[in-house]
């Protein structure tokens, strides 16, 4: 097999800059992850975004922190910044389970080896860059620093810690997804503008040293969230923040701007960009990707999240649904942004050509599969809405809930030559799928249904109803179990109807905001009753910027500001995630004792019987 041209990669090493005929670069990218060519890895886009503006750019994967820091160094100063992020995922996330315990792999790295990134990695990479080159600027972004913008709880400190902007010391943080502000924020500096005055981009965050200081900005109004001091010594005064960040993020035209006093200084969070056009993000989706991690690798071993989605399609950027323990909306937004049905079939046809390419396409999806092209009927509607989900408590009459153009894109997709089959592999939000939920939706969406079983599943279709309990639910902002039910019965009668076995694989959680005992022991009944083993199992982790974390820590609703009842200490987890076991021997006495402290003893012989009913 022929070599790769290494000049297919944006550069890594100072061979590689200088092999370009480059003197010196425009802007350097940490990064916490191996550096994997894709659109689906957030430094990749980042790079060729800038690349395609013109500028010399470089990434520096997973630099060591522990030694002399000759890779801090190795490649100079650049012209305009240097960007920093964590990586994919937030590198607390990434090295603990939900019991604190230090893991042993990490999927985001060659040969899926721990240790190759730092805790807090976003704080402690810019720190490096500030300690050796102070005079020039860090740009933040990614899940890590995005989701830590303002005040936040920090599960594995066990305490509140100060926007991520503060903590670092870099000198911007861009939130969200940060195609649109930092091409902005490049523009600015190529026309001259220092980078300290770069203060008012949207879906960017400063500190300014005073109250004086804070910019004037005429066409956005401020609005004040409760100061981080205040916050550790209340932490209802924490909660009530959270209810303005989720709706000022989830703005479709945001108007203002979010101020929060911290330890004497002003974080300034300015209002986000509107979601992506299809024009946009079918522009970012058909950059020069090599679809590869880059070659250095190949020695180390397989980059397991690259191997998870080296055969799969992103076709659509955010979610609707709120979920309350999830950070998708936050991040991305709950917008959709879907790619044109030409940019998508351009992937594919890339991918089929791809040596070890079987023909099995692993998922054509988002963070929620079935939200392709989904938007508001009258957008007039959505620039005034609040609502942080758009499906719960109820589908929104405003919704275009129709699945006919994804439905269409399948087949489409399963016309090409080579491609023997497509599977779905992201969640299916099965509460869209429903008349008896959605009033808005069609024949279409009973269509999607039929051509999901009969074609696009390997035998096991992962679903997440997450509980049975309407209460928890409620919290989760998930919809009745019910809903479950009736997608599970028309996915089993369309498989049969195609002579297929297949099953339904559900995720559940255990310790969520609101879940008591009870509530569990009820989960397991119920689903012990439907003929479920549980396997897909989660105990809740907060994670920062959710409605649960807030809950979590607080204590409150963040919306009505009442009390609300949370498994804090480890042994009320474990107590919680036992029920899932039911049918393992060494739980049962334990099982025993808890329903009869609870006095819940009707559910012993329920849950113990060794015959689930029918």
């Amino acid at each position: 097999m022929d070599r790769p041209d290494i000049k297919e990669w944006l550069p890594t090493t100072l061979k590689e800059v200088r092999a370009r005929g480059w003197e010196q670069l425009d802007v350097i990218l940490f990064t916490g992850d191996a550096y994997i060519d894709h659109p689906s890895f957030g430094n990749a886009v980042i790079g060729r975004v800038l690349e395609s503006m013109g500028l010399k750019v470089a990434i520096v994967a997973q630099p060591n922190w522990q030694d002399d820091l000759r890779d801090f160094k190795k490649l100079g100063i650049p012209r305009l910044f240097f960007g920093v992020s964590a990586g994919v995922m937030d590198s607390m996330v990434n090295h603990y389970t939900a019991g604190k315990r230090i893991r042993s792999n990490d999927a985001y790295t060659a040969g899926n080896e721990a240790g190759y990134r730092p805790d807090y990695a976003v704080k402690v990479y810019t720190q490096v860059i500030k300690k050796i080159y102070p005079e020039v600027p860090v740009v933040i972004g990614g899940v890590e620093a995005s989701l830590r913008r303002f005040t936040h709880y920090d599960y594995w400190q066990d305490k509140l810690m100060p926007s991520m902007l503060a903590i670092s010391g870099a000198d911007l943080l861009v939130y969200g997804m940060g195609e649109k502000p930092i091409k902005e924020v490049v523009g600015l500096l190529q026309k001259g503008v220092p980078f300290e005055k770069i203060t008012s981009v949207r879906q960017t965050s400063v500190l300014v040293k005073s109250k004086e200081e804070i910019p004037q900005n005429k066409n956005w109004t401020d609005v004040y969230l409760n100061p981080h001091e205040e916050c550790l010594k209340d932490k209802k005064a924490y909660a009530a923040n959270f209810k303005v960040i989720e709706v000022e993020s989830n703005a479709m035209e945001g108007s203002n701007r979010i101020i929060q006093e911290t330890n004497d200084n002003f974080i300034i969070v300015n209002p986000p960009f509107a979601f992506l056009e299809t024009k946009e993000i079918d522009e970012i989706f058909e950059l020069p990707y090599t679809r590869l991690p880059h070659p250095k690798y190949k020695k180390r071993g397989d980059i397991p999240a690259y191997e998870m989605i080296k055969f799969s399609v992103n076709v659509h950027r955010g979610c609707f649904g709120g979920c309350s323990f999830c950070t998708i909306s936050a991040h991305q937004g709950k917008f959709i942004s879907s790619r044109s049905e030409d940019s998508v079939l351009k992937e594919v046809r890339k991918i089929a050509q791809l040596p070890d390419f079987k023909g099995y396409l692993t998922d054509l999806g988002g963070p929620s599969a079935n939200m392709y092209k989904m938007k508001g009927k009258d957008q007039s509607i959505c620039k005034k809405c609040k609502r942080p989900s758009c499906i719960f408590p109820k589908v929104c009459f405003n919704l275009n809930t129709s699945h006919k153009e994804l439905t269409e894109l399948y087949k489409k997709v399963t016309e090409i030559e080579d491609v023997k089959k497509l599977t779905i592999g992201s969640g299916i939000r099965y509460d869209i799928l429903s008349p008896n939920n959605n009033k808005n939706g069609g024949e279409d969406m009973e269509e999607y249904i039929k051509q999901l079983s009969q074609h696009h599943v390997s035998g096991r279709l992962k679903i997440a109803p997450e509980h049975t309990s309407d209460e928890v639910l409620k919290a989760m902002r998930k919809p009745s179990f019910s809903l479950y039910y009736e997608f599970v019965k028309k996915f089993k009668q369309y498989s049969e109807d195609a002579g297929l076995n297949q099953q339904v694989i559900p995720y559940f959680i255990s310790s969520h905001p609101s879940c008591k005992d009870e509530n569990m022991a009820e989960l397991a009944a119920e689903t012990k009753s439907a003929g479920l083993r549980l396997e897909q199992v989660q105990d809740f982790t907060p994670t920062p910027m959710t409605l649960a974390t807030v809950t979590y820590y607080s204590g409150f609703d963040p919306y009505t500001l009442k009390p609300v009842y949370t498994a804090r200490n480890s042994e009320e987890k474990k107590s919680q995630n036992m029920f899932f076991f039911w049918y393992k021997n060494e739980y049962r006495n334990k099982i025993k004792k808890r329903l009869k402290d609870i006095g819940r003893e009707d559910l012993t012989s329920e849950l113990l019987k060794k015959k689930p009913r029918q």
